[in-house]
């Protein structure tokens, strides 16, 4: 069985069409479609615009696109660059991105009631421990004991008169 690149350029040069010609058909750069015709898939950075390219210029002209991309799949498989989607990153994934990513996955609504519940928990806990501590101390404790002392000066309020 032919490569996908081998039916493309046979069907287009059945159509007797040129390569500007299908670029214009399809809106695919003229060097892509070469890419494509040469079964060098290294120009496109990834599996997702071969695969969208290889469909463009099937349906215009008027291929077989679900047999003709099946066996794209099968042919980039076979390649070390696209038999695996890339990775997102080059970087590796520090302690900050796992836990973005724990934080990311949280139901804020869920986590914001268990917050409030945590924090009355522990207001309450303090105002109990505050009452029980004001409870226990006695303010009269440390205080001498007193005695009283009448006033010397003499000089003392008048009573209320009656009028």
């Amino acid at each position: 069985m032919s490569t996908v690149a081998e039916q493309l350029r046979s069907a287009r040069e059945a159509k007797n069409l040129t390569v500007e010609q299908v670029a214009d058909l399809t809106k695919i750069r003229t060097d892509h479609i070469r890419a494509l015709e040469e079964g060098n898939f290294n120009v496109f950075s990834a599996p997702i615009y071969i695969r969208g390219s290889v469909k463009n210029y099937a349906n215009a002209l008027k291929m077989d696109t679900a047999a003709l991309l099946a066996a794209l799949d099968a042919e980039l498989k076979g390649t070390v660059k696209y038999s695996e989607p890339p990775p997102l990153s080059e970087s590796k994934k520090t302690v900050l991105d796992q836990l973005t990513l724990i934080l990311a996955k949280l139901n804020w609504k869920v986590g914001l009631a268990g917050f409030a519940v945590i924090g009355l928990a522990i207001i309450v806990g303090v105002s109990f421990w505050a009452w029980r501590h004001h409870q226990k101390s006695n303010p009269l404790k440390n205080l001498p004991p007193a005695v009283y002392q009448p006033a010397n000066s003499g000089d003392t309020l008048p009573l209320p008169g009656k009028k």
